[in-house]
Parts: structure tokens; C-alpha cells; sequence
């Protein structure tokens, strides 16, 4: 097998596991479980050995076991959303703005990173009922402007979030061009000079129904390219691997040919008419 036929059969393989990912089932965990079942079951038999020497001094209970632990890392230092929530929170807390809203982004992710140090207004177009310290959730449709928000922040950050406009995948209509709509909303709320945090993913430019756009950098380039002015560009490779500050000058469909989803990080300021 060629590698060209080699990287299709992988590409086919990924497909097949969204897919039956997708009706609840993992393959990748139900193997590591059959692999891990017999020394799961010999550490019960010990430690409930152990517990009936002691007394039985614990109820021990085998209802809920964990197969894949053991052979995972301490933790996850890397991809898209670490390493964009990360770097955008660093960035809020450096330039202290007076008024920060974010659109869509993790609330696990870059709006609990900010609530940390300081109060943040979260647009969503589902509902999240929570009531937590330094943030407040409103839920409202961003593809449909309104005067009440008019130029109404001087900062502002949607990350991982208008690739999924218009496609359905979270009760929203069906749009070609949603993710257009929710970039002029986008414009419409920040002030002039205000900075706009921006991430989607990027690479070989597509459609993955119904999940998400993949951009290509020059089209999102070109989506701000008269209202804004780019002051930073950074980001993630197919690895999982930060590349902060970047150039985008001279030919930017370079990264688009490089990287198959990767995932773009752009701060652009508002122009000052």
C-alpha cells in the first residue's frame, strides 16, 4: 500500500468511527475495556482481600469501572482548545477592557479561565442555566442584529464558534452563509478600536455536515478585511502544537495546504472611521 492510499484508509477509518461515535458507541473504549477486564478484576479480588483482613472497614462497590485510565497522560497540554482558551484569557487580562462578551466560546473552557479575574457576559444561542460568580449567560440568537447591542463592548471573543452557524447542529436554521451573518452581528456589537478574539478551524476548506466549516486562512482574512485590522495571528497544527504570533504575509494558502484541522487564533482590532 502507497502512502497515498495509506493516508485515504486512514481518512476512511476516521470517518467510520464519527459515525458510529455519533449512535453512542466508542470502539476505541470498548477495546481498551476487554484489554483492561482481567486486571481490573484481579485489583478487586486484592483490595477487597485486603478490606476483609481489615474488618471490612469499606463498602466497596464495582458498579462504575475505569478501563482507560491507567494508560492515559496526567493531562492534556495541547490542542485546540486548550491552547486557544489559554492564550485569549492571557491576552483579556493584559489589555483590561472595560466591557468583555463572549459568543459561543467553551464555558469550561476561555470564559472560566476569565471569570477568574474578571466579570464576562456570555451570548449563547441555547440556554445555560447557572448562576456563577463573574459570569452572566444570555441566551440570544447572534446571526439576527439588534440595536440594543450596537457598538455596545470594546471587547469581544468567539472561539470554535461561527464555523458552526447555519448548519443545524445546535437547533439553528439552515444557512450557507450563517457564519457570515454572525460575523457582521460580531462587528455590529464592538466599538471602534475594540478588539475581536477569533478562532475557528482551518486548513483544506469544506463543509463537515453537520458539524463545521473548515476555513481556509485567506477566506477569513477577507470575511474582516474592512472593518479590521489584523494585530496578531497564531495557531494550532494538525499536532496539537501552539504557533503564536505567526505571519500571515505573503502566500497564507500555505497553512490551508499544510494543515487538514488545524485551528486559527486571530486578533483583529476594529477600524476607527
Amino acid at each position: 500500500m502507497n502512502s497515498n492510499q495509506s493516508d485515504r484508509a486512514r481518512s476512511i477509518l476516521r470517518i467510520l468511527l464519527r459515525w458510529i461515535s455519533a449512535f453512542g458507541i466508542d470502539p476505541i473504549r470498548f477495546r481498551s475495556a476487554i484489554q483492561n477486564l482481567p486486571t481490573t478484576a484481579r485489583e478487586y479480588r486484592r483490595l477487597s482481600a485486603q478490606n476483609a483482613d481489615s474488618g471490612k472497614e469499606w463498602l466497596i462497590e464495582f458498579r462504575e469501572p475505569f478501563f482507560q485510565d491507567r494508560a492515559d497522560a496526567g493531562g492534556t497540554a495541547s490542542g485546540h482548545y486548550f491552547h486557544q482558551d489559554l492564550l485569549v484569557a492571557q491576552r483579556i487580562f493584559e489589555r483590561d477592557p472595560h466591557r468583555h462578551i463572549d459568543v459561543g466560546s467553551r464555558v469550561d473552557g476561555l470564559v472560566a479561565h476569565v471569570a477568574v479575574f474578571r466579570e464576562i457576559e456570555v451570548f449563547d444561542l441555547r440556554p445555560v442555566n447557572a448562576n456563577i460568580r463573574n459570569i452572566k449567560f444570555v441566551q440570544r440568537d447572534i446571526t439576527r442584529p439588534a440595536a440594543d447591542i450596537q457598538e455596545c463592548c470594546d471587547s469581544l471573543s468567539s472561539l470554535h464558534a461561527i464555523e458552526h452557524f447555519g448548519l443545524g447542529r445546535y437547533g439553528d436554521s439552515i444557512d450557507l452563509d450563517g457564519y457570515k451573518k454572525g460575523f457582521e452581528v460580531l462587528t455590529l456589537m464592538l466599538k471602534p478600536g475594540g478588539i475581536l478574539y477569533l478562532s475557528v478551524p482551518i486548513g483544506r476548506e469544506r463543509i463537515e455536515f453537520n458539524g463545521h466549516r473548515v476555513f481556509s486562512v485567506g477566506r477569513v482574512l477577507k470575511l474582516a478585511e474592512r472593518e479590521y485590522e489584523l494585530m496578531a495571528f497564531s495557531y494550532v497544527d494538525d499536532h496539537g502544537n501552539l504557533h503564536e504570533s505567526s505571519s500571515v504575509s505573503g502566500d497564507v494558502t500555505k497553512l490551508d495546504r499544510d494543515l487538514e484541522y488545524g485551528c486559527g487564533i486571530f486578533e483583529f482590532r476594529k477600524l476607527i472611521v
